[in-house]
This record gives structure tokens, sequence and C-alpha cells, in this order.
């Protein structure tokens, strides 16, 4: 069965240049943008819950624009004064900059990483060892990264401020996809809490990672696509790539 509608388990992107408008006009297919998951944050009440006070902490680690959202979000919440000497660590420029909607920026000690993940702080970590850290995660996070921290004899704490949630599909919204593409293990854990009887079939499945591909795999279903590989580094290229294929079969 030829591929002429695909499903992209993500937002729509905000620029016009999409790599995807670009493939949907080279192969002749529809592309539709439509997230199985959808991230909402914890309510104060339930993060108080946690026993946590935001005022102990002289220094926030942020590994997402949602993280930073959230955390002001609490803090406004709850009228939790952020103090000037507050330090900032985040995995990368971009979040640090973001940081910017919420606090004078060049007013603020503020760090970023290079490499887009924690390892990548480790220096200002370890130079800065002395704070007392808040970690704000959501409720799936790597436990890895709480294993550098561990590493490097910090004094910190992780703080769930958002979560993941399943975005359900109404009983009359249309399912009529000839392929599904996957960002998370969560996206598939969706899929089936939304479509219990869900049966493959002709339909095709590609992903992105390997921890999306064994979830993919654990649910039964089959794998028909798998980025990165050496050929496709990015969802796109696969998807460019699996059409291309398919055109000559």
């Amino acid at each position: 069965m030829k591929v002429k509608k695909v499903l992209v388990s993500q937002p729509k992107p905000s620029s016009e240049k999409s790599p995807y408008y670009e493939i949907a006009e080279k192969h002749g297919v529809e592309v539709v943008f439509r997230p199985f998951i959808k991230v909402e944050g914890l309510t104060s009440k339930e993060f108080r819950q946690s026993k946590i006070s935001i005022s102990d902490y002289t220094a926030v680690i942020f590994t997402a624009r949602t993280a930073v959202d959230h955390f002001f979000r609490l803090s406004e919440e709850m009228r939790v004064n952020i103090p000037d000497t507050m330090k900032y660590f985040c995995t990368t420029e971009s979040i640090a900059l973001y940081l910017q909607k919420y606090i004078p920026y060049r007013k603020r000690k503020i760090f970023h990483g290079t490499t887009g993940k924690l390892d990548g702080l480790q220096a200002a970590l370890t130079k800065h060892n002395k704070e007392k850290f808040l970690y704000v995660v959501s409720d799936v996070h790597k436990d890895d990264d709480s294993n550098l921290l561990d590493n490097l004899h910090l004094n910190y704490t992780r703080a769930v401020m958002y979560r993941t949630v399943s975005n359900d599909f109404t009983s009359d919204e249309p399912f009529d996809y000839d392929m599904l593409l996957f960002f998370s293990p969560s996206g598939i854990a969706s899929l089936m809490k939304n479509f219990p009887e869900f049966k493959q079939g002709d339909i095709k499945i590609g992903c992105f990672g390997s921890t999306t591909a064994e979830a993919v795999k654990n649910a039964g279903l089959r794998l028909d696509m798998e980025a990165p590989s050496v050929k496709a580094p990015s969802m796109t290229a696969a998807l460019d790539l699996f059409l291309s294929e398919e055109s000559k079969r």
C-alpha cells in the first residue's frame, strides 16, 4: 500500500520552511502534525506534596524550556520570591537565553553547556559545588543525569514540576493514516491507550531513537523505519529516504 497520509506525532512547525513540507510536496503525500502526548504542569497543591521549598535553594538546573516555564509559574503561584542571587545552570544556550522571558538576563549568574546534555555543564557545576541545587524535571526523566550529579557529590534535589500525559483522540477524530511517526515511548503508550484494539496491518510505523524503537516492538508492533541511521541522521531524512525507496517498489 502506497503511503499517502503521514501522521507526525509532534506539534506543527512554526516555520513554513520545515523539511516536512518539502517532503510532502516532493512525494505527493499529506503530512499531518498531531501530538500523541502533551505536557501539563503540576498544580501548586500537587507540588506542595513533595515538601520541596523553592526558597531553600541557591541554584537551579534546567534541561528544557518547559522546565523554565513551570519553575517560574509555580514560584509565582506559591508567591515565592526568587532572589537576584539565584544561579541558573542550563544545558543549552537557547534555554539560557529563554530565561530572559522571566529575569533580567545580564544581571544574573547564568551558565550553559555546549553539548545539549547535563555532562556539558560538569565544569560549571563542579566550580559551584557549594550551591544547593534544585533540578527541575518531568515525571519521566533520565536517571543517568542524576548519576552524574551524584558523582559530582552535589547537594541537589530533583523537583518534578510537570508531567507527560496522553493527548487523547476524540470519538469523531478521523484516524486514516498510512504511516505514523513517533519520537518517544510515551507516544507509543498513548497510541495503545487511545486504540487498545489497534491493528497495524498495512500501516507503516517509523520512530526516532532506540528507546522508542524498543517501545514499538514491546507493544507487538512492526517497525518499518528507524532514525537516526548512517544514511538518515534525522527523522525527516529517514522519511524522505523511506518514501523514495517505496516509490521504486
